[in-house]
């Protein structure tokens, strides 16, 4: 006999299970969520969960409304789901046939919600369980699709067709895999080349989709059948559901990106098509899904380089799809002088500290323009959805922008194509484009207006050689449109003109200056008073996208510039404040000391000073703000110790609360996890700090801080967060180097933390790329503490450090970063401790000349040879396998002029050795050595040592 539920225990749990969806009353849904947990307990309990979700009749047997069985029912869906992904192994074999079975049934429920979800619980069993666990599923859910005998409801067919797609897109790999001699794909996509002609559009689009989904991943069995595929596809293009025809473009735009060459003999119906499917009219989702096309083409050599004969069709259809549509107009035009109301806290998007690069690790800074056209949006998540399906929430979408600006558009996805074509068309495309910009920059209607700013700016990139004769005309015109009557005009403005602002900029005359460059930066920088806020952020945005193009060509301008932020400082509502960040660091990093003039400090310091009195101490604009007051730091030098203390001890306050916030939470206590972003930022300000200020101003700080300083960096060092080590580090070595006699007392606890960092076992492989950062920063800052170190203060550390970084140079794996660092901060011990590296020397002299060879001439990498070079003199025979290779290294380091002179300990240092080894060997003996050697090396020596001459 079937299992039965207990009455009484059945609906205390579907009170349960109601109660936990019950948002509006957080009490009852929390106690309803504990309950569920205790009821996981009963041995019935996944029994209960199975019941509740496949009994359509629940409702008559408890007397429920029709609202409340669902929600039930659903969460009873939701649990069931949960548990077989937490405790799939543990549930018996007879129980999981009760879900197998049941879950089918639900398949046939008239309500498409339940359907939906139904697919997925049984793509949860076949994802934990795999395939050889339940075999049958495949050929059900194909049977049920198919309908062979006529008797299944369209409702089933789609519910099956649904699960069918979960399975297919969850375990794409393992439908590849052979089973028994055959592969799942081998069934599978016959079927769905099959249903992708069934007489149900939702079926044709799930099918579709599904064949889709195996493109990325190159399946054999689905390119073994693409002549077939390719025939479904073109016979689906002029299909009447508009849903089937945007897969077939999304389909299209998968094979550009992954098989090219099918695509090409077909191309001038492609094209024609596309163009098609973009214009049309009442769907704007189908037009995006064919524009990017263009963007997927515009990526692959082999389509690309041939679409100049169709460029006078694709070109006009792009400007075309930058136009606002009416919807747009209506919800944008207007003047909406809005820069007085305060921002929604929902309006603000979170901020995440920016991770400083690994010592020796590359860091490029990403521009971002309001208005940018990239191409890194993708068709909502949803698309693929199946109708009353409940999309899962992603528990890393922490904020959803509303603004339907921000959202990936076929206007944004035009212009990304419109910037591909003119990168690869460049002349061409301007051509097409010139007669639409004049008669559309000055078009009597704003939509227009603003396509064509778009439009200039779009093909900046690609067609600057062309454009600029034009710009001495175009560029005071944009300016003037920065004052246009509508502010959405005014915003694309700002970021056309950033887009030419390398141009203005690089001008060299004094004249061209006055009247190109200097009229955009002061247009840029009365946008950024703007009375809209939208206009606010883009005049902020291009400004500092112009300073990061200038670089220090600003200097003459730093007074006007900073007097514009400090109002920016006193009216801006939270929101632009980020970007105004942005702009100030930028500012800093690019004219240096130029902004730390007493002048300039009076005038700047005290606007930021009261917004960072005003912070919260976890307030996320701490992040940008922290970032900030860093450049700051830098730029004005010594002249920021004045506000140093109060800002270094809020940093430690910030990191000590948040490492105690850890404790808690790792211990147990009922706390949300730490956002270690607060502990990242507020270390990289202290290490500017201790960078910027005298040793005789930043000392006391470190000194006097409580708790004490080196106690809560230890405790970053050992962070679980790969971004907190990283930054700990950074701080280690810049005390190391600015503060050694403060750092020289707490060694013995810093140096055996930083030993454990070395070890490459601990190294996690899905995040190995952070983890050698950080290992960069470790061997980084022990370089800078051997530099400075006595021999009696870390000999007892040299051979773990030796064992640590001599394995890190061995290994191929690391990262050239962290290789460099290591074998850098290996030479630096010679300083200090040569007899203790001297008997090592034959195991570790090859692979650090090695690195040492990328390494590029600088006084660190000096050091780490004068170290060296203390360690061969005593063990000079254990260099016999690896004396060219040293000898080439020596011969890389500059012997003339300014920088020979630079160096002029190392070569005395190399002068030494060569002598050694003279003495050592004989003359003859050194003569025939030397012969060995490349000419260009030779030359080198003789030059530089007298070698050979």
């Amino acid at each position: 006999m079937a299992w039965q539920p207990e009455e009484e225990a059945l609906r205390q749990l579907s009170e349960y299970l109601k109660n936990s969806l019950s948002g509006h009353d957080r009490k009852k849904q929390k106690e309803a969520e504990l309950m569920i947990m205790n009821a996981r307990n009963n041995s019935d309990y996944v029994n209960y969960l199975t019941y509740i979700f496949s009994t359509a009749q629940l409702g008559q047997q408890l007397q429920l409304n029709a609202p409340s069985l669902f929600l039930i029912r659903y969460a009873g869906g939701v649990n069931l789901k949960n548990h077989i992904k937490l405790f799939h192994s543990s549930i018996p074999k007879d129980q999981l046939a009760y879900i197998k079975a049941a879950t089918l049934t639900v398949l046939q429920d008239p309500n498409p919600q339940l359907r939906g979800f139904a697919g997925t619980v049984i793509t949860e069993i076949v994802t934990q369980g795999g395939l050889l666990q339940w075999p049958e599923i495949l050929q059900e859910l194909l049977s049920l699709v198919g309908n062979n005998a006529g008797n299944v409801p369209a409702e089933t067919q789609e519910g099956a067709m649904s699960a069918l797609a979960k399975v297919c897109e969850d375990n794409r790999k393992l439908l590849d895999k052979e089973f028994q001699g055959q592969r799942p794909m081998s069934v599978i996509v016959p079927k769905l080349l099959d249903f992708a002609t069934h007489s149900n559009p939702k079926i044709r689009v799930l099918a579709l989709s599904t064949l889709k989904t195996f493109i990325p991943q190159k399946s054999q069995v689905l390119f073994s059948a693409l002549d077939v595929y390719l025939q479904a596809i073109f016979q689906l293009a002029s299909d009447p559901d508009v849903q089937v025809r945007r897969i077939v473009c999304q389909s299209l735009v998968q094979l550009v990106e992954t098989r090219p060459d099918t695509l090409s003999p077909h191309l001038d119906g492609l094209v024609n098509y596309i163009l098609t499917q973009q214009q049309s009219s009442g769907n704007s989702d189908l037009a995006l899904d064919a524009a990017e096309f263009w963007l997927s083409v515009g990526e692959q050599d082999q389509l690309r380089d041939r679409m100049g004969p169709y460029l006078n069709k694709i070109i006009p259809v792009l400007l075309a799809g930058m136009v606002y549509g009416e919807e747009e107009v209506s919800r944008l035009g207007g003047d909406e002088n809005n820069a007085d109301v305060e921002d929604r806290s929902e309006d603000i998007k979170p901020q995440f500290a920016q991770t400083k690069a690994g010592r020796g690790v590359k860091s490029e800074k990403e521009e971002s323009a309001p208005g940018t056209p990239q191409a890194n949006g993708t068709p909502s998540k949803n698309d693929d959805l199946s109708d009353g399906e409940i999309e899962e929430e992603d528990e890393d979408e922490e904020w959803d922008d509303d603004d339907p600006e921000n959202a990936w558009s076929l206007r944004k996805c035009s212009a990304a194509a419109l910037d591909v074509f003119a990168v690869n068309y460049g002349v061409a495309v301007f051509d097409i484009i010139l007669p639409y910009l004049k008669e559309n920059l000055s078009h009597s209607l704003w939509p227009k207006r603003e396509a064509a700013v778009l439009a200039l700016g779009a093909i900046a990139e690609g067609c600057m050689d062309v454009v600029s004769p034009h710009l001495p005309e175009l560029v005071p015109f944009l300016i003037s449109l920065l004052s246009d009557e509508e502010p959405v005009v005014r915003q694309i403005t700002c970021w056309c003109l950033a887009r030419y602002s390398e141009w203005a900029s690089s001008l060299e005359s004094p004249a061209d200056k006055q009247r190109f460059f200097e009229p955009m930066m002061e247009g840029l920088l009365h946008r950024m008073l703007d009375k809209n806020k939208k206009v606010q952020e883009a005049g902020a945005s291009s400004f500092a996208s112009l300073e990061e193009k200038s670089g220090d060509k600003l200097k003459p301008y730093v007074e006007p510039i900073l007097r514009q932020f400090t109002e920016c400082f006193k009216r801006y509502k939270d929101k632009n404040m980020y970007i105004l960040y942005d702009c100030l660091q930028t500012l800093a990093e690019n004219v240096g000391q130029d902004i730390a003039k007493p002048e300039l400090v009076n005038l700047l310091m005290p606007v930021l000073i009261e917004r960072w009195n005003r912070i919260q101490d976890d307030s996320r604009e701490m992040f940008p703000l922290l970032g900030c007051l860093g450049y700051i730091a830098m730029a004005y030098g010594d002249t920021f110790a004045q506000f140093a203390a109060p800002i270094f001890d809020r940093c430690i306050k910030v990191i000590y609360a948040n490492l105690q916030h850890h404790m808690a939470f790792v211990s147990g206590q009922t706390v949300d996890e730490p956002d270690k972003d607060f502990l990242v930022t507020a270390l990289d300000l202290v290490s500017a700090i201790i960078q910027a200020i005298s040793p005789g101003n930043s000392a006391p700080l470190v000194q006097n801080s409580q708790p004490q300083f080196f106690d809560l960096l230890s405790f970053c060092m050992e962070d679980p967060s790969t971004d907190v080590r990283q930054s700990a580090y950074a701080v280690l070595g810049d005390c190391a180097i600015a503060i050694f006699s403060t750092l020289d007392p707490y060694l013995d606890k810093l140096l055996p933390v930083s030993i454990r960092q070395l070890d490459l076992d601990a190294v996690p492989d899905y995040d190995s790329e952070n983890s050698f950062n950080v290992l960069a920063n470790v061997c980084w800052s022990l370089g800078e503490i051997a530099a400075r170190a006595s021999t009696s203060r870390i000999s007892s550390f040299v051979e773990p450090i030796y064992r640590g970084l001599v394995t890190i140079i061995k290994n191929e794996e690391v990262s050239d970063p962290a290789s460099e660092n290591a074998a850098t901060a290996l030479g630096r011990f010679g300083l200090v401790c040569p007899e203790h590296l001297a008997p090592f020397l034959g195991d570790f002299a090859e692979p650090f000349l090695s690195s040492m060879s990328k390494i590029s001439t600088s006084h660190e990498k000096a050091s780490a040879f004068l170290g060296f070079n203390n360690v061969i003199e005593r063990n000079p025979q254990a260099m016999e396998a690896s004396l060219a290779l040293y000898f080439s290294a020596i011969a890389q380091f500059p012997q003339k002029g300014k920088q020979g002179a630079d160096y002029g300990e190392v070569r005395a240092s190399f002068g030494r050795v060569i002598q050694g080894y003279v003495g050592l060997i004989g003359q003859e003996g050194f003569r025939n050595f030397l012969s060995g050697l490349s000419a260009p090396v030779k030359q080198k020596l003789s030059d530089g040592y007298g070698l050979g001459s």
